[in-house]
C-alpha cells in the first residue's frame, strides 16, 4: 500500500479525544430524515437542548437549554382533548400546518420522556434516548391518520420505541465490540488497513497493522474476529431470503433500570426486561444457548466475546450452517413473542 493512498489512521490521542468528547457520534448510519429534523427539538449528548434549523420548530427560537429544562417543559406542556388533537392532525395532513405539528409534538413530549426512561438500563445518555424518541414521535405525527379512530398517543408509541431500539442496537453493538482504547483504535482503523476487506488477515498482515497502530498482533486478530466473524449482525435482517426481514432491533424491548457490568450473570440483569426475558424463555434450550453465546457472551474483563458458529457446531455436533439457521429461526421466534406493539 503506497503512502499516497494510505488511509488516515486514528491514533491513541484521537481516541482519548473521542472518549472525552460527548458530542462525537461513533455511529451515523441511520440519521433522521430532513422532514423530521425540520420540526423536532434537538437534544445534544451534552444534555443541552437546541432547536433544529430551519424555522417552524416546536420549541422557542432560543431553545430550552439543559435536559432538566426540557423535562420540565415536557411536563408543563398542555394535553390535548380528542377533538383538539383530531383538528390539529387534520390541519397538518391537509394543509401542512407547522403550527399544528408544533402543538402535537409539544403535547406528546412527556410520552417520549416516559418511554425513553424505560431504556436507561443500557447505559446510553438519557438525552440521546429522548432525542431518538422525538424523531420517532415526529415520524408518527407525519403518518398519523385521525380518521382511523385511534388516539395519537396510541399510534406514536410504536414509532417512538422503534427509533430508540434502533439507536440502542447500533450503539450497544459498538460498545460491546470495542471497550478498551486499543479495541476502539482497531475498530476505527481495521477496515481501512486491511489490504483485502473480504479476506481473513494473514499473520504477516496482522503484524503490519499491529505495528502501524502500536498494538499486539493478537489484538488485531481478535478484533477481526469480532467485526467479521459474526455472520449474523445484530442490526442486519435475520434472513435476507425471506419476505419478512426481521432484525434483532425488532425484538429488543424495554428493560429494567439496572445498568450492571456485562459479565455473563450480571448481563442477565441488563436484559431483565419482561419482553426480552419472555422471548428468551420461549426458546428451546439449544436455541437459547445459541443466542446467548452469539450475542451475550463476554470474557472475564467484560468485553464482548461472541462464540463462533464453528465452536457451537462442534458443541452440538452439527454443521455451522445448521447453527446459523437455528440462530435466525430463534431471532424470528423472539420477534413473534414480542410482536403486538404496533397498534395497526
Amino acid at each position: 500500500m503506497s503512502s499516497k493512498n494510505a488511509p488516515a489512521v486514528i491514533h491513541s490521542d484521537d481516541i482519548d479525544d473521542i472518549d472525552n468528547d460527548d458530542n462525537v457520534d461513533i455511529v451515523d448510519d441511520a440519521a433522521p430524515d430532513r422532514e423530521s429534523k425540520s420540526l423536532l427539538p434537538a437534544l445534544k449528548p451534552a444534555s443541552s437542548l437546541v432547536p433544529y434549523e430551519p424555522a417552524g420548530l416546536p420549541v422557542p427560537a432560543g431553545g430550552l437549554g439543559t435536559l432538566d429544562a426540557f423535562l420540565r417543559a415536557a411536563e408543563r406542556a398542555p394535553m390535548l382533548s380528542a377533538e383538539e388533537e383530531r383538528s390539529l392532525a387534520i390541519d397538518l395532513r391537509d394543509h401542512d400546518d407547522l403550527a399544528a405539528a408544533q402543538k402535537l409534538v409539544l403535547s406528546h413530549l412527556r410520552l417520549v420522556v416516559s418511554i425513553a426512561r424505560g431504556y436507561l438500563g443500557y447505559g446510553l445518555p438519557y438525552a440521546d434516548l429522548i432525542q431518538e424518541g422525538n424523531i420517532g414521535l415526529m415520524k408518527a405525527i407525519r403518518r398519523y391518520d385521525p380518521d382511523r379512530g385511534a388516539r395519537l398517543m396510541t399510534f406514536a408509541q410504536h414509532w417512538i420505541r422503534s427509533e430508540i431500539q434502533e439507536y440502542i442496537i447500533r450503539n450497544w453493538r459498538i460498545v460491546k465490540l470495542a471497550t478498551t482504547k486499543n479495541q476502539r483504535k482497531l475498530f476505527f482503523n481495521l477496515r481501512q488497513l486491511k489490504e483485502d476487506s473480504q479476506a481473513a488477515l494473514t499473520h504477516n498482515e496482522a503484524e503490519r497493522i499491529a505495528l502501524t497502530l502500536d498494538v499486539k498482533p493478537k489484538e488485531v486478530l481478535d478484533m477481526e474476529e469480532r467485526m467479521y466473524g459474526q455472520e449474523a449482525s445484530l442490526d442486519a435482517p435475520s434472513d435476507a431470503d425471506s419476505d419478512e426481514n426481521y432484525s434483532p432491533s425488532d425484538w429488543l424491548t424495554r428493560k429494567s433500570d439496572e445498568p450492571e457490568a456485562m459479565l455473563e450473570e450480571e448481563d442477565k440483569q441488563r436484559l431483565e426486561g419482561e419482553g426480552l426475558q419472555k422471548a428468551l424463555a420461549s426458546l428451546d434450550p439449544r436455541s437459547r444457548r445459541v443466542i446467548e453465546a452469539r450475542y451475550l457472551n463476554v470474557d472475564a474483563e467484560g468485553n464482548a466475546k461472541p462464540v463462533t458458529l464453528q465452536a457451537l457446531a462442534k458443541e452440538f455436533n452439527i454443521s455451522a450452517e445448521r447453527v446459523r439457521q437455528i440462530e435466525k429461526l430463534a431471532i424470528k421466534k423472539m420477534h413473534g413473542e414480542l410482536a403486538g406493539e404496533d397498534p395497526f
